[in-house]
C-alpha cells in the first residue's frame, strides 16, 4: 500500500489545530485541497478520522488511534531527510567526528588546538561516544569520520590503524603487585577485579584475548565507565584493567599502572571511515594533524 505523506500530513495539522482553514492556512492550502486530501486518506484507509460539525472538528477513534503513529512516520520520515540533507550539503567550514572518550581527553586537544590555527573558521563537532556506537554513526555520515577501536567492521567502512596498545593493570600505589615491574594474568589469583560492560569493544577483547583463563579471574565489580574504575581503585576496593590510553589521560599520583604479560593484551586505535565516500578537505587535513600527534604519542 502506498502511503499517502500529503494526507498524514494535512490529517497531523487538522488535529493539531481544530479546524480546516486553519490547517488550511497552516500547510498553505485552501481549504479545498486540504479537504481533499483528507478525503483520500480517508477513502485509503476504509475510515473516517473526523466528525464535522459547522463548528468544530473532533478526532473518531480511528483517527485517535492513528494520529500517534503517524506523528512518529512523518518525524522518522523527517529525521533521516535532514540527514540526507546534511550529508548532502555543502559543509564549507564545518566538520563532525566521532572519537572514544578517552582519546578525546588525552590525543585531541593539541590536534584541536593546532587544527583552529589553520581553519579559525571552522566550526567543529565530536561525537565523544562509544566504540559500538562510533561506526553506525559514520556509516550513516552522521559523522565523517571516527577515531576508534579497529576491530571486524562492516564491508562499507575503511580502517587505518594508528597505534597499537597494551592493557595495563592498575592498582593503588603502595598495593602489594606495584613490587614487581608486571604483573602476569595468573598472579592476579583473588585479587579483586573490576571490569567493564560486555557491552564495550574493551571487554571483548580482553575476553576473547584470556579465553577461559578470564573466567577464573575474581571479577567483583561492573561499571560502564572507566572513569569510574579509576575511582573505585583510588580508594582500594579493586583493581582495574584499562588500556594505556586511558591511564595517561588522567592524574595517578596514587595509581600505578603494570604491564599485563602472558598473554600481553593489545588494541589497535584507527580511522574508521565509509569506503565508498571520501573526506572532506577540512577532514583529511585534521587527519594529518592527527596522525603526527598519535606518532608523538606512540614515541613518548
Amino acid at each position: 500500500m502506498k502511503i499517502d505523506f500529503l494526507g498524514l500530513e494535512a490529517f497531523i495539522s487538522i488535529a493539531d489545530l481544530g479546524t480546516f482553514r486553519r490547517a488550511a492556512a497552516h500547510l498553505n492550502l485552501s481549504q479545498t485541497a486540504i479537504s481533499h486530501r483528507v478525503r483520500k486518506l480517508e477513502e485509503s484507509l476504509g475510515v473516517q478520522l473526523f466528525t464535522r460539525t459547522s463548528r468544530q472538528v473532533a478526532l473518531t477513534q480511528a483517527g485517535a488511534d492513528l494520529l500517534p503513529r503517524a506523528r512518529e512516520l512523518l518525524g522518522e520520515v523527517e529525521s533521516h531527510l535532514d540527514m540526507i540533507r546534511e550529508r548532502n550539503r555543502d559543509h564549507g567550514d564545518r566538520l563532525a567526528f566521532a572519537c572514544l572518550p578517552t582519546i578525546a581527553f588525552r590525543v585531541l586537544p593539541p590536534v584541536l588546538a593546532a587544527f583552529q590555527k589553520r581553519h579559525p573558521r571552522a566550526t567543529v563537532r565530536v561525537f565523544d561516544i562509544s566504540a559500538s556506537e562510533i561506526g553506525e554513526i559514520v556509516a550513516s555520515g552522521t559523522a565523517e569520520f571516527g577515531i576508534t577501536i579497529l576491530a571486524a567492521n562492516r564491508w562499507d567502512l575503511a580502517t587505518e590503524a594508528l597505534l597499537t596498545e597494551a592493557y595495563l593493570l592498575v592498582c593503588p600505589r603502595g598495593h602489594v603487585l606495584t613490587q614487581q615491574s608486571s604483573v602476569s594474568w595468573d598472579e592476579l589469583g583473588d585479587h579483586p577485579l573490576i571490569r567493564v560492560s560486555q557491552q564495550t569493544a574493551n571487554r571483548v577483547i580482553v575476553d576473547e584475548a584470556l579465553g577461559t583463563r578470564g573466567e577464573r579471574l575474581h571479577w567483583t565489580y561492573e561499571v560502564q565507565h572507566t572513569m569510574t574504575a579509576f575511582m573505585m581503585v583510588r580508594e582500594g576496593i579493586g583493581l582495574a584493567i584499562t588500556p594505556r590510553i586511558a591511564v595517561d589521560a588522567l592524574p595517578q599520583a596514587d595509581l600505578v599502572a603494570l604491564p599485563l604479560i602472558k598473554p600481553k593484551v593489545t588494541r589497535t586505535i584507527g580511522i574508521l571511515s565509509r569506503s565508498n565516500a571520501p573526506v572532506s578537505a577540512l577532514a583529511s587535513d585534521f587527519q594529518r594533524l592527527l596522525r603526527t600527534e598519535f606518532t608523538r604519542y606512540a614515541a613518548g
